[in-house]
């Protein structure tokens, strides 16, 4: 469900303190705070859009270096078909295990 935001009304109309309700999508929108029943109305806040994501990002995210800062083990297949580690803290080869297994 999400989150809307309301406002109460104050006697000459103007606007009090905001509150976050969950309600859903399909609902019709308060009209008294379903709680303590002071009249409120819905109001429009800020989006909550994340920022735009861009390849640089993807790969400073990804990065060996933050990998590593982040507590990750990184493994590389090699020209023998074995992962070996190229970074972390894990074992320094991954072997395919025992059949049936």
């Amino acid at each position: 469900m999400p989150i809307y935001l309301y406002e109460e009304i104050a006697a000459d109309g103007s606007g009090g303190e905001q509150h976050e309700l969950f309600q859903s999508m399909s609902a019709s929108a308060y009209d008294t705070h379903p709680d303590t029943g002071v009249p409120i109305r819905r109001i429009f806040g800020l989006p909550n859009a994340p920022k735009t994501w861009t390849d640089s990002q993807g790969k400073a995210k990804t990065s060996d270096k933050n990998l590593e800062r982040l507590g990750f083990t990184k493994y590389v297949k090699s020209a023998d078909g074995k992962y070996e580690k190229t970074l972390g803290k894990g074992p320094s080869k991954l072997s395919k295990p025992p059949a049936g297994a």
